[in-house]
């Protein structure tokens, strides 16, 4: 078991994203996931992701404020405690058009070659 306290937490960046600030709070560290690691995302009014793709799928769920989701010419606004799924390939741009905060976790697999 892993136990890692949200001070410990590392910052990355995420390609085409703006306005945002990431934590890394588990994986890429012995003892941790070995299928997934889980970031932490707090995107300020503004911020946000894309238009891209990636080619395995991620899960988004928000805690805190909102985010809006497009895709395929469709438009969502996930809120507090929401959640969604993006399939490998599919194309997604997201943005917090709110003036609030968005903190959102994200769970995303490993790439093939970092696989235990």
């Amino acid at each position: 078991m892993l136990i890692k306290r949200f001070e410990d937490a590392q910052p990355y960046e995420a390609p085409n994203h703006w306005d945002v600030h990431g934590l890394r709070l588990q994986g890429f560290e012995d003892g941790g996931p070995t299928n997934q690691w889980i970031g932490y995302s707090q995107f300020l009014p503004g911020g946000g992701a894309g238009p891209d793709s990636t080619p395995f799928e991620k899960v988004y769920v928000v805690l805190e404020g909102e985010m809006t989701l497009e895709w395929e010419g469709k438009i969502e606004v996930l809120r507090a405690m929401d959640s969604c799924t993006v399939p490998p390939g599919q194309e997604r741009r997201i943005e917090n058009k709110s003036n609030h905060v968005c903190k959102m976790l994200v769970v995303i697999p490993y790439p093939s070659e970092a696989k235990s």
